[in-house]
């Protein structure tokens, strides 16, 4: 018997009517070990990392050990990226594997596993070692940084190494949105009319350069712009036909088709993922975490097919679309695995994200749309308050469908200039040629905030920005919503106080919190990957740095909520009967203060009353508690000042007589 061990139970089906008899197929479910769960499993200075068996790992490895006693041969078919081949290190230590058979492949077709077995190789340590920084690198942000950030701010805050830049895009976005201030500046447009076709078409005042500059780009004079609208006729100083060509946009990688799936379908990015993961599980779509914007030499003859078939035609060679910078590029970009199939998929999700992935991975190889553009500049007849004025007009008209027979438009937020100008059916002009104006229309402008991150928008963000890899974007999204750091209003990203906390605790005392500093390790990771770095060297940086800003910031940072006697932080804390706050030198400061809205609030005033301590003279305060552990006795109000005098409740009334 050969076993193959895969990551999700939800390939065994497919796979085993691909591999036949002689063939057990088993399911790791993910990760079988991880680093401990109550401490941080990584110490200075060799950062060799302590692993132990997640709770479900236990039964899991102990159910493959059984199977691999049976073996003849065991391959491990994990995924094809550095998590499945860290999952795949993981499995070898834990089963002690001598000699496991590694293969990987980009669909779950029978052409695909069978081309994968005749090729297996060895783990490859390399990229291993770049999965297991990553996981270490979070570690140590998560618990040496998390804590602190805890105490000085009183409550339970966590940061993380991507996390917290994503918070922080956030909370930066929003704040540029209370800042901005509104200005209303003015235009002027007018409008033809066109004899033939009895429709009607329009130029735009250009006020660049005359009447604005880069410094002051808004146009200010309403009434000057009131008269621009006014012009009753102009004269064609040019007129030139072109023609434009719109490009497909490349098939989907991990990111995009995220963004695609957010824009188009309504699904955040952890829906995107998980009905990528059965689409790929079922056989479907080629492997779904990827940053290569490209198809595969050998899918150009499958889409050459469906074109003919659907009447489409190619463009005039293979098209190849440039990766982002940092890219890995070890596997296909999201693709179709049966191109001729149409509808695949067992829920309406499923089915919805298929088609986009189908759709737009045919697309990248059909021929341009092409455009027939017309382009006049105008001048006013009469200069309006001595200056002369000119006006533009642009319009086009689709001459050739192209890719656009097939897909309507791009399927993500931002199309293109080309995409957005209007049809404006301008006819043909001479120049010199007068026109009268059908009428004019004064605009009223005002400038707009940015606008609040959608999850497409901050997945794109993310993705510019080197923060993350597109396969983690949908557990970024989760955690930062999860924890209360942002919320979702009507589909955009908005930052809570606590979010806004985290972010003000950090920026400024951790580099980590930096973008540039973000990106950078991710480089490093790469480097790790490609053999040209070492694991210890890029953690050890890391931990240095983290361990100094820490030095600092305990030694320099004020506590948000100082203790009015000992000026320590103070620590919100949830009892029995809801929160309060309690010194964070507690022994040694006994503190308390009540909660009011999340902050501390004023300690009550001791209720002194008019019987006199015995011993120093000072007032009695009667102190009683019911219930279980309950007391009743009269103590003393210098307690601090070293009075530990206390006297036995009786009747109302301390008894003197009965001091302790």
């Amino acid at each position: 018997m050969k076993l193959m061990i895969i990551e999700s139970p939800g390939k065994i089906a497919k796979l085993s009517a691909i591999l036949g008899d002689g063939w057990k197929i088993a399911a790791s479910v993910g990760h079988v070990r991880d680093l401990p769960q109550k401490e941080m499993g990584v110490e200075a200075p060799d950062f060799k990392p302590t692993y132990e068996l997640t709770e479900r790992g236990s039964d899991v490895v102990a159910r493959l050990k059984g199977l691999v006693k049976q073996a003849d041969a065991v391959y491990l078919a994990t995924d094809p990226d550095r998590e499945g081949e860290s999952i795949s290190w993981h499995l070898q230590q834990c089963l002690k594997l001598s000699n496991p058979l590694r293969v990987t492949f980009n669909e779950i077709t029978a052409t695909a596993v069978k081309s994968a077995l005749v090729q297996p190789r060895t783990i490859d340590v390399k990229r291993v070692a770049a999965q297991e920084a990553r996981r270490v690198l979070d570690r140590l942000v998560g618990y040496m940084v998390s804590p602190e950030l805890s105490r000085q701010s009183g409550e339970r805050l966590s940061a993380g190494r991507v996390q917290s830049p994503a918070v922080r895009l956030v909370v930066e976005r929003e704040r540029q949105i209370r800042a901005f201030k509104v200005t209303n500046h003015f235009g002027a447009m007018l409008f033809f009319a066109d004899a033939k076709t009895e429709g009607e078409w329009f130029a735009e005042w250009l006020t660049k350069p005359d009447f604005v500059t880069e410094d002051n780009p808004y146009f200010m004079d309403r009434a000057f712009a009131a008269a621009v609208a006014e012009v009753g006729a102009v004269v064609v100083k040019s007129f030139v036909e072109s023609e434009a060509k719109r490009s497909p946009p490349p098939p989907f990688t991990t990111s995009t088709m995220q963004q695609a799936a957010s824009v188009a379908l309504g699904l955040n990015p952890k829906a995107a993922m998980d009905a990528a993961q059965k689409l790929y599980e079922q056989g479907h779509i080629s492997y779904h975490r990827t940053d290569n914007p490209n198809v595969s030499d050998d899918a150009l003859g499958d889409i050459y097919a469906v074109a003919v078939k659907l009447g489409l035609d190619m463009a005039e060679s293979p098209r190849k679309f440039k990766a982002p910078e940092g890219a890995q590029v070890g596997h296909p970009a999201i693709t179709p695995t049966h191109w001729d199939v149409e509808v695949a998929g067992e829920t309406t999700e499923q089915r919805a994200l298929y088609k986009l992935i189908r759709l737009r991975a045919i697309a990248c190889q059909l021929a341009d749309a092409r455009y027939a553009v017309r382009t006049v500049r105008l001048a006013g007849a009469q200069p309006v308050g001595g200056k002369n004025v000119e006006f533009e007009a642009k319009g086009r008209t689709l001459t050739y469908s192209g890719w656009l027979k097939l897909v309507a438009g791009d399927q993500t937020e931002d199309e293109g200039e080309d995409a957005k100008e209007p049809t404006n059916p301008i006819p043909m002009l001479e120049t010199g040629q007068r026109l009268d104006v059908a009428r004019g229309k004064l605009l009223e402008k005002k400038t707009k905030p940015p606008a609040r991150y959608t999850e497409a928008t901050l997945v794109k963000k993310l993705e510019s920005e080197g923060i993350g890899r597109p396969a983690t974007y949908a557990a970024i999204m989760e955690n930062i919503v999860s924890r209360g750091y942002v919320r979702v209003e009507k589909k955009y990203l908005v930052p809570t106080p606590t979010g806004e906390l985290v972010v003000d605790s950090l920026v400024g005392k951790f580099a980590f919190i930096d973008l540039g500093f973000t990106r950078d390790v991710e480089e490093d990771l790469d480097r790790i990957a490609q053999g040209q770095a070492g694991y210890k060297g890029v953690i050890g940086k890391v931990h240095e740095q983290l361990r100094r800003e820490l030095a600092t910031m305990e030694v320099s940072a004020t506590p948000r909520h100082p203790c009015p006697e000992c000026g320590k932080p103070l620590r919100r804390i949830k009892g029995k009967s809801g929160h309060f706050w309690g010194c964070s030198g507690h022994p040694d400061c006994s503190v308390t203060l009540p909660d009011e809205g999340g902050k501390p609030g004023q300690r009550k005033p001791q209720e002194t009353s008019a019987f006199a301590c015995a011993k120093c003279g000072k007032p009695l305060i009667h102190r009683a508690k019911k219930g279980k552990g309950g007391y009743d006795f009269w103590g003393c109000s210098g307690f601090k000042d070293g009075c530990k005098a206390t006297y036995e409740n009786k009747n109302g009334k301390p008894d003197f007589d009965k001091a302790k």
